[in-house]
């Protein structure tokens, strides 16, 4: 009897097995209040968009993790005039995203029906700890082989040094029989670019694609995934 061929699929964390943006704005909601500053609709969507640039700033190389934690919080009290102590907001907000966990809408069943079939690997840019405490709140770690955090392996989606400090730990790992899933074309989708492996962007919000970040599949609901897994290992 033939050994059946592995196939591997190297899910991301926030966004699309874990709904980040819920968490985020419901922590740093809680944090502004707990420290007296607004945290109104327009605060909170201008911090997501900081955020996000400063986290596209650690993906190239232009900024540090350590630096980008509460440099987020700095850049937002000086544009909008906010007298509060970054540092102190990054704390409270790191400490109220550790307690708890939100789920993308059929992530729990996603990971139920593909975890049997393939080889499944977390691939994670938070902070360690961070991402630690939220895996222990969903409990979902048993559906994964392993569980790559950028910060523990030592370098970031989409570097090449983070992929290949992956595929190290994987058994036998071959590249063509992988495949990246992931919200975000920036780190996900390019990282897989780079490596030369199948990429398959969760796009639910349609945002538009890039030209230069070209997705070998792209899907907007995680219920669509197992059947996509299908025609890309071509089952």
């Amino acid at each position: 009897m033939c050994e059946r061929k592995r196939k591997y699929v190297l899910l991301d964390l926030d966004d699309t097995i874990l709904d980040f943006h819920t968490a985020e704005r419901t922590s740093i909601a809680q944090a502004f209040q707990s420290l007296g500053l607004p945290s109104d609709e327009a605060v909170l969507r201008r911090y997501s968009e900081i955020n996000a640039w400063c986290w596209q700033q650690l993906e190239c190389g232009a900024m540090e993790r350590a630096e980008i934690l509460v440099r987020r919080f700095e850049l937002l009290f000086s544009e909008l005039g906010f007298n509060g102590d970054p540092g102190e907001a990054q704390h409270r907000y790191e400490s109220l995203l550790k307690s708890g966990h939100y789920f993308v809408p059929g992530a729990i069943e996603l990971l139920e029906t593909i975890s049997p079939r393939y080889e499944l690997y977390l691939i994670s840019n938070g902070n360690a700890s961070t991402q630690e405490s939220r895996l222990k709140s969903a409990q979902i770690s048993h559906y994964f082989k392993d569980i790559f955090i950028s910060e523990l392996v030592g370098h970031n989606k989409p570097s090449p040094a983070f992929y290949e400090a992956c595929f190290k730990r994987i058994l036998d790992f071959r590249p063509e029989d992988a495949v990246v899933v992931g919200d975000s074309l920036t780190s996900d989708i390019q990282g897989g670019i780079n490596m030369g492996l199948t990429t398959c962007w969760f796009n639910p919000g349609h945002a538009p694609a890039r030209e230069d970040i070209p997705a070998d599949y792209e899907f907007d609901s995680l219920d669509a995934l197992p059947a996509l897994l299908e025609r890309v290992f071509g089952e």
